[in-house]
């Protein structure tokens, strides 16, 4: 295949060439979200109880689906910037596999082109 990419412009390459580049520096990856949530303890006379209630938290949980079931985890606060950041990643690296396909596209299309020629 490496023949495929020589037929290609620098410009084309060097984009292709780039989001291999930012893929190949991730480290983890999640799909998912890492959101805050509030809740009630069910304790008579808390202040959660009371109306307007005053929830307890914010306490925060990373939650995504896989295979095609909901997975959750609880996450203690020195957690959270630890998986934003792995979650970060899932949504830089669904950037970059984007990016890599539209450019593959105008690939395949300078290819043909070339190919008519």
């Amino acid at each position: 295949m490496d023949d495929l990419y020589d037929q290609l412009s620098p410009q084309l390459r060097d984009r292709l060439e780039r989001c291999r580049a930012e893929i190949a520096e991730l480290d983890l990856l999640l799909r998912g979200t890492v959101a805050p949530y509030y809740t009630t303890c069910g304790k008579r006379g808390c202040r959660c109880q009371a109306d307007p209630p005053t929830l307890h938290g914010p306490y925060y949980q990373w939650t995504s689906k896989i295979g095609g079931k909901t997975k959750t985890i609880r996450l203690r606060r020195d957690d959270v910037d630890l998986f934003k950041h792995i979650v970060g990643n899932g949504r830089q690296l669904d950037r970059l596999v984007g990016e890599w396909i539209e450019a593959s596209i105008e690939a395949a299309q300078e290819i043909r082109q070339k190919a008519r020629r």
